[in-house]
């Protein structure tokens, strides 16, 4: 962490959301939110469609009030903490000044911030240099999302949400935004992020936040979630097709796939599936056991939420 990051992150909580709750109309948005976000932690905001994730950064970045609950930055409200250059955000609605051009646009906002970056730096590091003479208005999808990016990183802001911020970028643009992310992250700035794409999440995160319906359903590392699911999954052949009845009498089932001679378990436990898999006298190929990745863990957590309240 830089000595400057250092004295103004010391002691500070950068985001703190304490019983927070907002509705529209007779749909909740968010119910009750309370968690606290650490200098240098990169966060990932993951849940399914209508989960909350929209509203809790729009109530983090001022755009909306809390119907009940506080929300707080680095100790103050939203709106203070923005016109003190303290937050950086990236998000998906919103246009871009279209009468202007991406260095034009870019200039514009290293010059309002409180302690910008070199307006030649930010346009570098977000890729978009060689079309800093171009109108916003002929960009591209990928590119506007690029110049979204500059516009996020234009200054020193100890605190980076990021809303969806990698659709259409290219690979090399991914991998370029997100080394920026962990160099920012080391510098001790907090980065929250709300994504779809889990791999991104299981590779980048250092805390992985899941909501469900307005509410805090799992707070931990990308490992944690995925403990927290407590399901593997076994993969096999069977030379002589395979019987569903049978399968389905394999103790710790959690969910069975069958395609052709190709078997795909999840299971509470995976050796005593193993076990009674040879138990019935079956002789499974390609005899695979892994962990669930945390798109498979993700989809377990919000299922077993939405059964649990049918």
């Amino acid at each position: 962490m830089t000595p400057t990051a250092a004295a103004r992150t010391a002691g500070a909580v950068p985001v703190r959301f304490d019983r927070v709750s907002k509705a529209y109309g007779e749909v909740t948005a968010v119910d009750g939110l309370t968690l606290d976000l650490h200098p240098g932690e990169t966060v990932a905001l993951l849940g399914p469609n209508g989960a909350g994730k929209s509203s809790t950064l729009d109530l983090l970045l001022g755009l909306r009030t809390p119907d009940s609950g506080t929300v707080r930055l680095f100790g103050t409200g939203p709106q203070e903490a923005i016109a003190a250059g303290r937050v950086g955000a990236m998000l998906q609605s919103g246009g871009l000044m279209e009468d202007v051009t991406v260095g034009e646009l870019v200039r514009l906002v290293c010059g309002l911030h409180p302690e910008p970056y070199p307006v030649d730096e930010v346009l570098a590091r977000a890729g978009v240099a060689r079309i800093a003479g171009r109108m916003v208005n002929k960009l591209s999808g990928g590119q506007e999302q690029r110049v979204r990016f500059a516009l996020a990183t234009a200054g020193h802001s100890d605190l980076i949400v990021l809303d969806e911020p990698t659709t259409g970028m290219d690979v090399i643009a991914r991998q370029a935004f997100w080394a920026t992310m962990r160099e920012r992250a080391g510098q001790g700035r907090t980065v929250l992020f709300a994504t779809h794409y889990l791999e991104e999440a299981d590779a980048n995160a250092d805390r992985v936040l899941v909501l469900h319906k307005g509410r805090l359903l799992a707070d931990g590392s990308a490992a944690e979630i995925k403990a927290r699911a407590g399901a593997r999954r076994i993969s096999f052949e069977l030379e002589d097709g395979a019987d569903p009845a049978a399968l389905r009498s394999l103790p710790a089932l959690a969910a069975l796939d069958i395609t052709g001679d190709r078997v795909r378990i999840r299971s509470h436990d995976a050796d005593a599936t193993v076990h009674a898999v040879y138990g019935l006298g079956l002789h499974p190929r390609n005899l695979e056991v892994t962990g669930l990745g945390l798109e498979q863990a993700f989809v377990a957590l919000t299922g077993a939420e939405e059964a649990e309240a049918a």
